[in-house]
Parts: structure tokens; C-alpha cells; sequence
């Protein structure tokens, strides 16, 4: 698989190389602690799911300058044989604590922590953004569907609208964990084991005479598995068709698992497909609609009455389409035996190693979270940032995705209601604690 591979470090941004040049040339070589944290909310948004991890340390633990890459940074002439020479035998030997995949956080708290020589911890900066910051913005918006389906099955439908063949990867990935059900990405469903789910298209149909023709032959190829797409030409007449296969599958011992709307108005058209299913006894046949679905509308046709049992939600989930990233940063916190913080306008960070504390009710409820000190302990609050690296190696195997989905479903089940809305914003409690304000009061 494609994102499998080694992504050398020449997957950065040159400024990452230009100032690790400037680190030799000074002989700065000490350990350096940054810290990854998104700064605000997109619109309509009070959370986010940490996502990304595992693909992180993967990475981090594969860091190294092969020859063809030193050659090719030789040609471009800004830099010397000897920071070529050191690059040669340059690998992350750093630590990292970081959030698990399917934690629920909030802005400004670290969802990951960094501390390594200065120059190993500068050059990894471009791809842990990317590879944290694209599927966290992938999960928080798959969570979001769950929520508004309240319940109903979802496909993940977007592989040929995601930008580029990782990305379509990690929406399968990061859907699952969020609690879809299925993906309709057959490489996704090998790499990862997710269930895999899909119908047929309109040119399925089309490739007939006649729509009845097309259902009858799919009917015998999957006597069990049957979805029939029924508004290629008329939804109502679709359904009456699907119908009258239907019942002649039945004679065969053989049963329709459902039909599929792609088009029109969802709401009017699944209400009618239910009275014509259900009159002809039909009622185990289920409602799967596609088309245009997020979960802005998965709540609108719910709140109309649609008669719709599953989802398959594709374009505006695989794109996070009204929140394709956020302000997510890599930024130093300490230099060898200092502190710092940067203080420019809307743009303040916090300096020092830090830990997220969270307290809870006594039924598990989330009331408000602690950014402290790394050293701090904080009297009924968790620590939530865990020590993934040492040493430039990964401190436990992979937890299965299974156990990763079953972690978020647990934090978005302690999560209030009022933060999980799909309008508006509301502010989870975040301050910090009274040694680390000291610290950022003291600079």
C-alpha cells in the first residue's frame, strides 16, 4: 500500500532544511521540545478527535537520508558537504508523547508533544503536521455524521472524490474509527478490515434493456445481497420494479437486501418506496440513500421524516468540505535549559513541557481539562498525554483499529450534548494550571 511506504524526509517544507543547515553550521545540537496543538475552532465546531498517530510514529521510527536524496539536496547548491555528511547519518532518536488515536480534545491543548537534537526535531515538522492534521480533520467530521445519523449504518462512499490516493486511504481509516460501518474501498477493507459495502451504478442499468432486466440479472448473481439502485429513469417505477424482482427472487429462496435513492427529494421519495415495500410485504427491505450527504443533511432529512434506514456519504466527508483543515501548528516550547514562548499578535504560545489533565463526574462525564506542567500531578484529573516514543522507537505494538474505534466511541460518549451540535459553537472548559501560568507570566 501506497501509504505504507517509506515517505523519506525530503517530505518537508525547505525552510526545514534551509534552518537544520543554520543548527549545524552553529553547533546547535541540543534537545529541543515541540509542541503540536491546533489553536481554534472551525465554524460550527467545539471539538476534536486525534487522529494519526500510528502513521506517525511509523514514519518517525523510519527516518533516514538515502543516497539518491542527499545526492539530489547536493545539486540544488544551498548547502554544505559537511551538513551533507551529517545528514547521511541523521535518524529521529527523539521521544514523543501524544494523545491516542480517538481521544476528544480541544483547542490549544497539545495533542502531541516532540523532544529530540534540535535538528531532528525541526526536519520532522511538515510531515507529522500533515499526517496528524488531515486525519484529525477526517475523524472530527466523520464524528459529526455519526452523531446527526443518530444510529443509522453509514458507507463511506468518497474514494473517488478524496484528493489523491492516501487520502482516500485515510477517510476509510478515519470514518471507521469515528463508527461508520463500512467503506465501499476495497483496498481499505484488505489493509485495515473494514467491512466493505457497495450496490451498483447507473450504467449497471443502463447496460439493459430495461431496468427490470438489470435487477432481475444482479439478483442472480447475489441472491443475498441484492441493493437495487431505482432512480435511473422514474424512483416510484424503480421501486415497483424492485418489487416484482423481488418477489421472484423469494420463490427462488432468495431475498432483496434493499434499495438505494440517489436523487431527488430524499424525504417525499423515501416515504413513498417505504409505502410501496411495505404493501407488498416487503418491510425487512431496507432504505439506503446517497447523493451529497454530510451530516448538515443526514440531520435535515432525519428531522423531515425520511424513511431512510443507511447512509453512504462520500464527497463532502472525504474533503471535510466546510472545514478542509485547521490551524494546526508545530511550535518550540523549550531549547535545552530554557523555556520559550512565542508572543507574536493572536499567535501566543505556551512555553515548557506540557500535560492535558481531565476531570470527570463520578459517571464518567467530561467537566473540564488542565493544561499543566509535564511533571505535574493534578488532584482528580487523568493525564491524557501518553509516552508513544523513546529513543526513536515506538514504546508498544499498534492497537488494532477495532480497539482505536472503540476508544472514541467511549470519549464521544462522555462528551455533552451541547459541545456535539452541529450549529453554533460552545466553549469546553480549558484553563491552565497555576504553575504553568506562572512559567508563561515569568517570560
Amino acid at each position: 500500500m501506497r501509504s505504507a511506504q517509506r515517505i523519506g524526509p525530503l517530505f518537508t517544507d525547505f525552510y526545514e532544511l534551509t534552518m537544520a543547515a543554520g543548527y549545524y553550521e552553529h553547533r546547535l545540537f541540543s534537545d529541543a521540545t515541540f509542541s503540536v496543538f491546533v489553536r481554534n475552532y472551525p465554524i460550527n465546531r467545539s471539538y476534536f478527535v486525534a487522529a494519526g498517530l500510528e502513521d506517525a510514529l511509523r514514519g518517525l521510527a523510519a527516518v533516514h537520508f538515502s543516497d539518491s536524496e542527499l545526492s539530489f539536496l547536493k545539486k540544488t547548491g544551498h548547502f554544505s558537504n559537511d551538513f551533507i555528511s551529517y545528514l547521511k547519518r541523521l535518524r529521529f532518536t527523539g521521544r514523543i508523547h501524544a494523545l491516542p488515536e480517538g481521544t476528544i480534545f480541544f483547542a490549544g491543548e497539545p495533542v502531541m508533544e516532540v523532544t529530540a537534537p534540535i535538528i531532528e526535531a525541526q526536519l520532522i515538522e511538515t510531515f507529522l503536521l500533515n499526517t496528524l492534521g488531515l486525519q484529525t480533520i477526517l475523524v472530527s467530521k466523520a464524528a459529526r455524521c455519526v452523531y446527526a445519523a443518530e444510529g443509522r449504518p453509514l458507507i463511506d462512499f468518497s474514494l473517488r472524490r478524496t484528493q489523491g490516493r492516501d487520502a482516500g486511504m485515510k477517510i476509510a481509516r478515519s470514518t471507521y474509527i469515528a463508527g461508520f460501518d463500512r467503506t465501499s474501498n476495497v483496498l481499505a477493507g484488505k489493509v485495515y478490515g473494514i467491512p466493505l459495502s457497495g450496490t451498483m451504478a447507473h450504467s449497471f442499468i443502463s447496460a439493459f434493456d430495461r431496468e427490470i432486466d438489470a435487477f432481475a440479472a444482479f439478483s442472480k448473481t447475489f441472491p443475498h445481497h441484492s441493493v437495487f439502485l431505482i432512480d435511473t429513469y422514474d424512483t416510484i417505477e424503480g421501486a415497483h420494479n424492485a418489487v416484482k424482482v423481488a418477489k421472484e427472487m423469494e420463490k427462488r429462496g432468495a431475498s432483496l437486501a434493499g434499495v438505494r435513492l440517489d436523487s431527488g427529494d430524499m424525504v417525499v421519495l423515501s416515504r413513498k418506496v417505504r409505502g410501496i415495500l411495505d404493501d407488498a410485504g416487503l418491510h425487512k427491505v431496507k432504505i439506503f440513500a446517497s447523493s451529497g450527504f454530510d451530516e448538515y443533511k443526514i440531520a435535515d432529512v432525519i428531522a423531515g421524516g425520511a424513511k431512510i434506514d443507511a447512509f453512504g456519504v462520500g464527497t463532502k466527508v472525504g474533503v471535510s468540505n466546510d472545514a478542509p483543515y485547521f490551524d494546526i501548528v508545530y511550535k518550540l516550547v523549550r531549547y535545552k535549559d530554557r523555556n520559550v514562548r512565542k508572543l507574536s499578535s493572536d499567535k501566543i504560545t505556551l512555553a515548557g513541557e506540557k500535560q492535558v489533565f481531565r476531570q470527570s463526574d463520578e459517571k464518567g462525564r467530561y467537566i473540564g481539562d488542565i493544561i499543566g506542567l509535564r511533571d505535574e500531578t493534578i488532584e482528580n484529573h487523568s493525564p491524557l498525554l501518553e509516552k508513544a516514543m523513546e529513543n526513536g522507537k515506538p514504546l508498544r505494538s499498534n492497537p488494532s483499529l477495532q480497539t482505536i474505534r472503540e476508544r472514541f466511541k467511549s470519549h464521544f460518549a462522555f462528551l455533552d450534548e451541547k459541545y456535539k451540535t452541529l450549529e453554533g459553537h460552545a466553549s469546553y472548559p480549558v484553563k491552565l494550571s497555576t504553575r504553568l501560568e506562572e512559567l508563561q507570566n515569568r517570560l
